[in-house]
């Protein structure tokens, strides 16, 4: 099982799990409670119960690099093109845009 957490403008604003059953997304329950923070995506709109999916979600396999840049991670870090929760891990700490992906041993404060 691997885990991230999900930062929103540099705030945590939840968790991503991938398991032998799917993936989790799941919002802190401070952010979600605060009127002030944003969703991470239209599509998981703030709520306290956890979003489940047999594959990645959309919003977070949209983050994984493309083309040139994508092969190049790859190669870089010897990643699996299929192992999209590995290639997010790898790729997502500082992404264009105001989320970031980090795997929860490697969370900065």
């Amino acid at each position: 099982m691997r885990s991230a957490q999900v930062k929103m403008f540099g705030k945590t604003a939840g968790t991503l799990t991938e398991s032998e059953e799917g993936y989790t997304f799941a919002y802190h329950p401070d952010y979600a409670r605060d009127p002030e923070n944003l969703p991470i995506s239209r599509l998981l709109p703030l709520r306290s119960q956890p979003y489940h999916d047999k594959r990645l979600f959309p919003f977070f396999d949209g983050l994984i690099p493309e083309g040139w840049l994508l092969d190049i991670a790859e190669k870089t870090w010897k990643l699996d093109p299929r192992d999209r929760m590995g290639l997010l891990l790898a790729t997502c700490r500082d992404c264009i845009g105001a989320v970031g992906v980090w795997p929860s041993e490697n969370v900065p404060s």
